[in-house]
């Protein structure tokens, strides 16, 4: 820890310092209008979601999804055609039209007026001693202080050191969606959500996509849909599935990826979405005193306190849940924790959902049967297709499956997997059932269940289950 009396003398002092302009832009509120606050953030304001992550991917995911229906609805009878995509026009749309200026709305009213007691800083933050801050360098430098420091920095791309090492010319979510054009061909090394997203969007606007990855495909969900997930999308794409990327070369017209066994793949853009690893390692945390966990994470108890008393922590940059929705629910707690320490609430980690925007969609919240297994519950287990159901049979649906998972004895839900159309709007009963514990026996009987709509699905997958009483 850096010795104070060596400790740089400080520019400004507040009584509260936010680090990242994501989730930690909540936490400014109208009962803190008269504290002194400084809200820090290094690069483009409303941090990943908004401006490289969940908001924009979806609107490039929603033009991929009515492009592949538009490829081939033989199986409805009818003949379709789909014609190709105005890149250069999507982008205009999502950043030019959308993104871009709510990002700057937002820089510009904390900047404004209105919230005087903010001052913005734009440079990057590093701690120079306990609960003290360096933003920028040289000209730009300005130390500040806080009797109060939330950090909520989130996370970057991982890069393999094959490929940062090599030097060959890569993307991530960062950049990808900003292309100047669309590529003619693709390869993306990756295996998880970022990567199952692009492909999909990829794909469905015509371009050739190849996907390099050491494991199968989606391998954190249950088997009964990873199995399924896998086995369709490589009736998509080159799946080049348990290899590991050993050389690449390349410039600005084309990537040249060497695999372990041996072969080449080739594209004229490569997409690196290995994941993310929380930007902690950046920030000199040692300075001052805030530990960390062995894969970088700012360690922080139940409550979002790190080890220094008055700096907290939220989002990707501590929590085990990369979710937007998870560091959403993190800062209501924080905030609330931090304006009443005597009332202190804990993190909201227990039936964290997620999705995945790909096609199929996915959606998951609980355990796997697996999991659930390991637990010593005594389980039962239903897989109902959405193609037995009839709103299935309007889709001519042949692939997608629902998964519930419960105890026998207690009618507990333990487990929901969707795979399909809508899953992450199905799934969304699901959640409600584990929030407030209800008994998956009343949950199918005790209400209506609108036929013939997709929700049909869930309630013949929990008529399904089998109880022990």
């Amino acid at each position: 820890m850096t010795d104070p009396q060596q400790a740089p003398a400080v520019d400004a002092h507040y009584e509260y310092i936010i680090i990242g302009s994501g989730s930690g832009n909540s936490i400014p509120s109208p009962e803190l209008d008269e504290a002194s606050i400084a809200l820090v953030e290094k690069g483009v304001f409303g941090g990943t979601c908004l401006n490289v992550g969940c908001i924009p991917t979806k609107m490039y995911v929603y033009a991929a999804d009515r492009a592949l229906a538009a490829r081939d609805s033989s199986h409805l009878n009818i003949e379709t055609d789909y014609r190709g995509a105005d890149w250069p026009a999507i982008v205009d749309r999502v950043f030019t039209h959308r993104i871009d200026p709510i990002a700057a709305g937002g820089e510009a009213y904390r900047r404004g007026s209105e919230t005087p007691n903010i001052d913005v800083y734009d440079q990057h933050a590093t701690f120079v001693g306990p609960k003290t801050i360096r933003t920028g360098q040289g000209p730009t430098e300005k130390i500040i202080s806080g009797d109060t420091i939330i950090i909520a920095t989130g996370s970057r791309p991982y890069i393999p050191s094959t490929i940062a090492k090599s030097g060959v010319p890569y993307r991530t979510n960062e950049d990808i969606m900003r292309l100047a054009k669309q590529p003619e061909s693709i390869v993306i090394v990756g295996g998880g959500y970022i990567a199952m997203e692009f492909a999909h969007v990829f794909e469905a606007l015509g371009t050739k996509v190849t996907v390099v990855n050491r494991s199968p495909l989606m391998r954190t969900l249950d088997p009964d849909l990873s199995v399924r997930f896998n086995e369709l999308v490589s009736e998509r794409f080159d799946a080049r599935i348990g290899h590991l990327v050993t050389g690449a070369t390349g410039d600005a017209n084309g990537v040249r990826l060497t695999l372990d066994d041996g072969t080449v793949v080739e594209a004229e853009t490569l997409l690196v979405a290995t994941g993310r690893i929380p930007n902690g390692d950046q920030m000199n945390l040692e300075a001052a005193g805030i530990e960390t966990h062995g894969d970088g994470r700012i360690r922080v108890d139940e409550y979002g306190r790190t080890s220094v008393e008055g700096v907290w922590a939220l989002g990707d940059v501590s929590s085990p849940y990369m979710l937007k929705h998870v560091a959403n629910a993190e800062n209501r707690v924080v905030h609330h924790n931090i304006a009443h320490p005597e009332d202190l609430r804990p993190l909201p980690h227990e039936h964290v959902p997620s999705a995945v925007f790909t096609h199929p969609q996915i959606a998951t919240v609980g355990m796997t049967e697996e999991e659930a297994r390991t637990a010593g519950h005594d389980v039962t287990v239903k897989v109902q297709n959405y193609g037995d159901v009839a709103y299935g049979w309007a889709m001519e649906d042949t692939t997608g499956i629902v998964k519930l998972i419960a105890d026998r004895d207690t009618g507990k839900l333990l487990g929901a997997h969707y795979m399909g159309p809508q899953a992450a709007t199905l799934i969304q009963q699901m959640i409600t059932v584990m929030a407030f514990d209800l008994d998956v026996r009343d949950v199918a009987t005790k209400q209506y269940w609108i036929h013939p709509a997709l929700p049909e699905v869930t309630e013949n997958a929990l008529l399904g289950l089998e109880f022990n009483d």
